[in-house]
């Protein structure tokens, strides 16, 4: 891939590999990397942006209680945030992004909102329960559950990834996901939510994230199964599959050559800041989607389409 980078315009002229396209389109940020996945959004530069101004709650999820993984950053944040200003409690379980989670309860605590949050491994089964069990210790009920965490790895090939990268990424995608929506489901009632987070990449198959892919595949089939197991309680079960957004996982999977194109594919030319996949967050939590279940919602610029 050849490219021309002009951060100070923030514009980036894509060309690929056999010079049939070449787009002009807005990137989102210039090349860097962190080290340890999930990533850190508070090295990020730019950071991104996490909340609209001009977006205003309705009480659409007054009083419900929330648990969101990973809500420490990322689309987590922004999901907390629109959460914050609808009128719901929080739990944000995270991994180690101590200063991130922490900015994150400060933010949703100024526009009055109430947050726990709880660190560690949601690939542990013991931890998964200590979050029901506060969640329910804290706010005496659960309402919401939104499966958000995840870690990828950028590999070239299947050979490169080693037995424990694959074991790891399963663990955190699949297993978390699983262990935690198990010990949730005896305490949801009817009118509750499950939103799980597909990828836009389960859909086309990336060439280098195919433990990712793997993963993301597996949740959109777990979406469907459980969403036709809980139909009749009146507990709906979807997922969202977003394309490039700029969050921590970017810097810290890719090599920081590969930033700048992040989502040069996409119909629109561009990718995405956070904020952008608040309201769907949102509207699959409340009563706005009280006949949807079952469903993948696309947020992905027209990467993919039908």
């Amino acid at each position: 891939m050849n490219y021309d980078y002009h951060y100070g315009n923030q514009f980036y002229n894509y060309y690929d590999p056999l010079g049939i396209k070449s787009v002009k389109y807005q990137i989102m940020a210039p090349e860097q990397s962190q080290s340890e996945q999930p990533g850190m959004e508070y090295l990020m530069k730019p950071r991104p942006i996490f909340d609209n101004p001009n977006y205003c709650g309705s009480g659409k999820l007054q009083d419900k209680v929330a648990i969101i993984t990973g809500g420490d950053s990322g689309l987590g944040r922004a999901a907390a945030v629109a959460f914050a200003k609808e009128g719901a409690k929080l739990v944000i379980p995270y991994y180690n992004e101590h200063i991130d989670a922490k900015e994150t309860k400060e933010y949703i605590e100024k526009l009055g909102g109430e947050c726990i949050l709880l660190s560690g491994d949601i690939t542990d089964k013991a931890f998964c329960k200590e979050i029901v069990q506060k969640t329910l210790n804290t706010f005496g009920k659960i309402d919401i559950l939104v499966n958000n965490a995840g870690v990828q790895y950028q590999q070239d090939e299947l050979t490169s990834i080693s037995d424990e990268q694959f074991d790891w990424t399963m663990k955190v995608n699949v297993y978390g996901m699983f262990y935690l929506t198990k010990e949730v489901l005896p305490y949801l009632k009817s009118g509750a939510s499950i939103i799980n987070l597909t990828s836009v990449t389960a859909f086309y198959g990336d060439p280098q994230l195919i433990d990712y892919v793997t993963t993301k595949g597996a949740i959109v089939g777990f979406t469907r199964a459980l969403a036709r197991n809980l139909a009749l309680k009146n507990i709906r079960v979807n997922a969202i599959a977003p394309g490039f957004f700029w969050t921590p996982l970017q810097p810290a999977c890719w090599v920081k050559e590969k930033i700048p194109s992040l989502g040069a594919d996409a119909a629109m030319a561009r990718g995405a800041m956070p904020y952008e996949l608040a309201p769907t967050f949102v509207f699959l939590a409340s009563d706005d989607s009280s006949y949807l279940t079952g469903q993948v919602i696309h947020n992905n610029g027209g990467q993919i389409m039908g």
